[in-house]
């Protein structure tokens, strides 16, 4: 066999050592490997409880890998949006990150758990200060096998009285009016008593310049409701799903008229019509809204309307569920 140039050895050493790179990357990334650690445990989404003496609060967190030697992901804390994390550290199966407050006071949120078994087990220290215990579990993926048969639609406003709602705060500022749910200054949000897994819903809803309200589906992922005619597309604004999924466009009508959001949401993927253009079209949502009643994804949830954030109308509300 004819023996290669100095020179051709020369120049295919890079290559090969590249090739060998490439090739043990891959190898690596298959078996989970990252950074010389097995990450497989813990890359993915996490529903979090975080457990105070007199309720417990979900949170989110999702943690994906960055290059070859980092890890980051978002999280999604008692309210708020989802915000990014720059570095999720991992080693010995212990995780850990901060990340500065957004509406809160104080200094940086910080998470540290202990991976044990298929769960986390840890605590968040909040912006104020404080210390509390939390838990987190994988978050299901909702996938379905295939498209639901539909049951027949339900009126589950009756627009006479509150029958089949209630109140999440002490006092209950909501009340019928002439077929219309109406909340006419900030307090309690308002949650169905009955529970939904798949359905589509149609709502109607008006608001006052400036008002801002929501609609929660299975009371964990609010699709936005804001005086936003003429703003810019963007995952915080009006039909958009709040921190997570920006509408192709804005289609608010003007303060004191009423819109309407016919919404599909199957498993994780939703699709919003709003004002009879489709502005999110089949796609998921990755996890929990800030604001949330529970972090069990799995389960069915209420339809659970925000009415903390200023006046706000509700008429014709309808859902159809999956058989």
């Amino acid at each position: 066999m004819k023996k290669l140039s100095a020179g051709v050895r020369k120049f295919l050493a890079p290559a090969v050592m590249l090739f060998a790179l490439l090739i043990s990357t891959k190898i690596s990334e298959a078996k989970g490997q990252h950074n010389g650690l097995d990450t497989a445990s813990i890359i993915g989404r996490w529903d979090i409880t975080m457990h105070m003496a007199d309720r417990e609060v979900p949170s989110w967190l999702e943690v994906q890998r960055s290059g070859l030697r980092m890890l980051v992901g978002h999280f999604v804390g008692g309210g708020g949006s989802a915000r990014p994390i720059s570095r999720v550290n991992f080693s010995d199966g212990k995780i850990s990150f901060s990340i500065p407050p957004q509406w809160e006071v104080g200094s940086d949120l910080s998470f540290e758990a202990t991976l044990q078994g298929d769960s986390l087990v840890g605590t968040i220290v909040l912006p104020n200060g404080k210390s509390y215990n939390c838990s987190a579990v994988k978050a299901p993926s909702l996938k379905r096998e295939s498209q639901p048969a539909w049951g027949k639609p339900i009126h589950i406003f009756n627009g006479k009285d509150l029958a089949g709602w209630h109140a999440t705060g002490e006092k209950n500022q909501w009340k019928a009016e002439a077929g219309i749910l109406k909340s006419e200054k900030s307090g309690s949000n308002i949650v169905t008593d009955a529970t939904f897994n798949d359905f589509k819903l149609h709502i109607e809803f008006r608001y006052p310049q400036g008002s801002n309200s929501g609609i929660y589906l299975r009371g964990r992922y609010e699709v936005q409701i804001m005086d936003d005619n003429g703003a810019e597309p963007y995952r915080n604004v009006f039909s958009g799903i709040y921190g997570f999924l920006s509408p192709t466009e804005i289609t608010a009508k003007k303060p004191g008229e009423w819109n309407t959001y016919d919404i599909t949401l199957v498993g994780r993927f939703v699709t919003v019509v709003a004002n009879g253009k489709t502005v999110i079209c089949n796609q998921e949502i990755p996890g929990i809204t800030g604001g949330a009643l529970n972090s069990r994804e799995g389960e069915p949830g209420p339809i659970y309307l925000q009415g903390d954030h200023g006046p706000i109308e509700y008429r014709n509300i309808v859902i159809t569920p999956a058989k």
